[in-house]
């Protein structure tokens, strides 16, 4: 008996040791995954020092910091209450993140550290503003163990003011701007991939350049009935043969593309995470309902991205809280999040700490009939469950969220950011850091090395040149400039190579800021596009190709001109004008300059297929001087339809006067839109060489000359009016005139002073609640009115009547609310107002002598 004890203590320490190893070699593994992950912070900057946590000055911060109220107790004990019965009931399980420490070292309940909260910036009123200026306000700070939960959770406003955090910093205060805009807003504890968790997104593609899938179209084939037979094969074998060769190289070529391909996928995937599964991560989670969420989704607060509840970077959720409440994911958590049911009211999926107080009335009657049949089976109910299930979450502890002007428009930590994606690098900027207004910038790259870069994109702001974006293309050299609406020019759209004139362009236009209706202009050194769009003659193309120039001559008194691109034809394109017949409506004119012609097509008519047509031939330099008599030679006209004869040979003059006179004003036409061409590029090279930045009038930081004269009509008025303060606040003037301003006032008339001035306070307090009051009592009643009206004729009432009806009654109800809690304010203040105004009179110095004794 002796030797079996000895031999079962035997194993038992080996086991032991066993399981010590075990244990060593896991941190082991941990502390190498650890240091790891602090290598790979591709967020962070270089240039951002690491930081203390144990420094930061706690003094300043509000006593509910530093202590917990008694309802705060209780929740607390409410919680270790639930913890006991979740350990006993899920032993395999990890334990809950609860109540961890803030930073003055007090335990905190996690829902009480969600502080809702509205910012009034338009921005931050959509979940997506919100997302993104958190990803790039706070500098991201990866988990001392991957594996667990932080002990520490520190305030939204510590958070934002030292502009770091670890990923459950990042979702409390996400979570908190996003409950305070409206949305179903809930922070969550759970397991990530490693990317995720130490937001390496080096092999994840940049949104920017993410394509939309497209659908494939099912091709239907159809038979054709009648169909042409198909001629004889004439093709030479021989050359089928050399096809043949040519697309046996051309598939070994692809085939060698392909292994290379496949080579860099292997070298893109990422390698095997031993701690697959355990690293822990915290999100966001959005459900449908509010704020017109179509489907419930995730955000990672690390980069502001929303995902699916399907992906398959989720791969875990322990649990997750509201400012309201706590909830436990009983769900089988094996395929990650895809299989989950996040309907946070199904008992059997979600375990709830807090019994719910803001369910609709028919589910906490239903609730309460449960917990009647519950308690009759149950006879051994402790008196603590039963005071939790009708607990309420204490208010946060946390101070008002407040983020100034200054701290919003530089978002960025440190004022720059640097993102790296899968062969792309993201760059941002806040605003005015850069003198020329860069805000972000893309650059694309060939490589996964990121060297050989293909594609750069820039944006900017507040450029007085209303630049908006610029692309650059590395293999085409071509350079595409985007502006805002305001331009001095109307442009648009600048695509260049070069800022060289008579090179290869295109240039768009705001046309509804332009009078001649331009849209678009293209050009290079043969020929110039300009398209138009809503002109009253229905022009919307013009096409002018230009000659070779001559020999440059220089002589003196020429114009600059001279030495213009010859045009050789001017081209215009109409579009239908209802107005006129077809056959007298233009859609074509082709002026050929050098050949003296002028080719004019016409718009086709119903049920014709060849349009109408006329040809000018202009008579020669030396005729035209001699004669002005049309001849029949000089125009060919080919009217369709028409059985008669054309038009008189007087008709056809007066139209090729008409038409050399337009001929005319239309090289001037060209000739100025050349000149503008010039102006414009001119302009823009004077921008690009002084670059402005346009201030706000209402941004009195930085508007220096705004500033100065807002000081400057400040001091004016006080030097104009001395005193005027003093003489608006003055509370004794009205009384003071009753009697005369006497220069010295005795004991009777200052406790005269003093009793008038208070009592007429207190009128004016009373009659204030009184017209409150009435405002009630009257909305109370109409109140009452639909209601009654509404009970009478509910069956009778149409659905956009019901909902019309409902949507009245609750703006009443707004209203009524609203006048109760003006009216409790008055009730609640009224008092201490009256007692300061008494201590304002008693220290007057015109009373003091007098009341210092009252």
């Amino acid at each position: 008996g002796g030797r079996m004890e000895v031999l079962e203590e035997n194993e038992e320490e080996e086991q032991r040791e066993e399981e010590e190893l075990k244990a060593l070699e896991i941190s082991d593994e941990l502390h190498n995954t650890e240091t790891k992950m602090a290598m790979d912070q591709v967020c962070i900057p270089s240039d951002v020092p690491e930081f203390d946590w144990s420094c930061i000055d706690t003094s300043q911060l509000p006593s509910s910091y530093k202590t917990n109220s008694p309802r705060e107790k209780k929740l607390l004990r409410i919680a270790d209450h639930f913890l006991q019965q979740y350990t006993h009931l899920c032993p395999d399980r990890k334990p809950l993140f609860l109540h961890p420490v803030n930073e003055c070292g007090v335990e905190k309940f996690v829902s009480t550290t969600v502080r809702p909260t509205l910012l009034p910036y338009t921005e931050l009123y959509h979940w997506d503003g919100c997302a993104s200026f958190i990803s790039d306000y706070l500098a991201m700070e990866p988990l001392k163990s991957p594996f667990t939960p932080p002990s520490l959770l520190y305030s939204p406003t510590t958070i934002l003011k030292y502009q770091r955090g670890n990923c459950f910093d990042f979702s409390v205060l996400l979570c908190s701007m996003l409950i305070g805009a409206g949305y179903d807003a809930y922070c969550v504890n759970g397991y990530a991939t490693h990317n995720m968790c130490s937001l390496d997104e080096t092999l994840e593609v940049c949104p920017m350049l993410r394509k939309p899938q497209e659908v494939p179209k099912e091709g239907v084939k159809k038979t054709k009935k009648y169909r042409v037979k198909s001629p004889l094969d004439l093709q030479s074998k021989f050359e089928l043969q050399q096809e043949a060769k040519k697309k046996a190289e051309t598939e070994a070529t692809h085939k060698n593309k392909e292994r290379r391909e496949e080579k860099v996928m292997e070298v893109e995937k990422p390698t095997r995470d031993p701690l697959y599964g355990l690293r822990v991560h915290a999100w966001v989670l959005v459900l449908s309902g509010k704020r017109e969420v179509p489907e419930t989704f995730f955000i990672n607060p690390f980069t502001g991205n929303s995902h699916s509840t399907m992906d398959e970077h989720f791969l875990g959720i322990e649990s997750v809280w509201n400012h309201k409440n706590y909830w436990v994911n009983m769900q089988d958590c094996r395929n990650g999040c895809k299989d989950l049911i996040f309907d946070l009211g199904d008992t059997v999926c979600w375990e709830i700490m807090l019994s719910e107080t803001d369910k609709p009335l028919q589910l906490l009657v239903d609730a309460e009939e449960e917990n009647e049949l519950s308690d009759r089976n149950m006879d051994d109910v402790e008196e603590e469950e039963e005071e939790d299930m009708s607990f309420a979450m204490p208010p946060s502890w946390v101070a008002p969220i407040q983020i100034s002007l200054r701290e919003f428009e530089t978002r960025c930590s440190q004022g720059r950011k640097v993102i790296l994606y899968k062969k792309a690098k993201l760059e941002k900027w806040a605003p005015y850091l850069n003198g020329n207004g860069l805000v972000k910038r893309l650059t694309v790259y060939a490589d996964l090395g990121c060297t050989e870069v293909v594609e750069v994109r820039e944006w900017f702001k507040n450029r007085e040149d209303m630049l908006d974006m610029r692309e650059v293309n590395k293999q085409t050299q071509l350079t595409t400039d985007y502006f805002r609406p305001g331009h001095l020019l109307s442009l648009k759209v600048h695509i260049y190579k070069s800022m060289e004139p008579e090179t290869e362009r295109v240039m768009e236009f705001y046309n509804e800021a332009r009078v001649d209706g331009l849209q678009k202009r293209a050009e290079n050194a043969a020929e110039m596009r300009e398209y138009y769009v809503g002109r009253d003659d229905f022009k919307y193309l013009q096409h002018t190709e230009y000659g070779k120039r001559g020999k440059k001559i220089s002589m003196a008194g020429t114009r600059t001109d001279i030495n213009s691109r010859p045009i050789v034809q001017i081209k215009e394109c109409f579009h239908r004008n209802l107005e006129k017949p077809a056959d007298e409506d233009v859609a074509e004119r082709v002026f050929l300059t050098t050949e003296e012609m002028i080719h004019l097509t016409y718009h086709l008519k119903d049920k014709y297929i060849i349009a109408s047509k006329k040809d000018f031939f202009k008579p020669a330099e030396r005729y035209r001087k001699q004669s002005e008599i049309m001849t029949p030679e000089m125009c060919i006209t080919y009217q369709v339809g028409s059985s008669g004869k054309g038009k008189k040979l007087l008709h056809l003059c007066k139209l090729l006067q008409e038409l050399t006179e337009e001929e005319k004003q239309l090289k001037q036409q060209v000739r100025q839109s050349e000149a503008e061409v010039l102006k414009i590029l001119k302009i823009r090279e004077n921008e690009e060489a002084d670059i402005k930045l346009s201030v706000s009038i209402y941004n009195t930081e930085r508007n220096e000359k705004r500033r100065q004269q807002y000081e400057a009509t400040k001091n004016a008025k006080e030097d104009e009016f001395p005193g005027q303060e003093e003489q608006d606040l003055d509370y004794l003037a009205p009384f003071l005139i009753q009697t005369g301003h006497p220069e010295k006032m005795s004991k009777g008339q200052a406790l005269r002073l003093r009793d008038d001035c208070l009592t007429d306070f207190k009128n004016r307090v009373i009659a204030k609640a009184n017209i409150i009051q009435a405002r009630f009592e009257k909305e109370v009643e109409e109140l009452q009115k639909k209601n009654q009206q509404f009970q009478e004729n509910q069956n009778q009432l149409s659905r956009e009547e019901e909902a019309d009806f409902l949507a009245d009654y609750s703006e009443t109800m707004f209203r009524i609310h609203i006048l109760a809690l003006r009216l409790n304010r008055e009730k609640q203040t009224a008092p201490q107002k009256y007692l300061a105004l008494e201590e304002k009179l008693r220290k007057d110095p015109r009373l003091a002598a007098h009341l210092s004794h009252a």
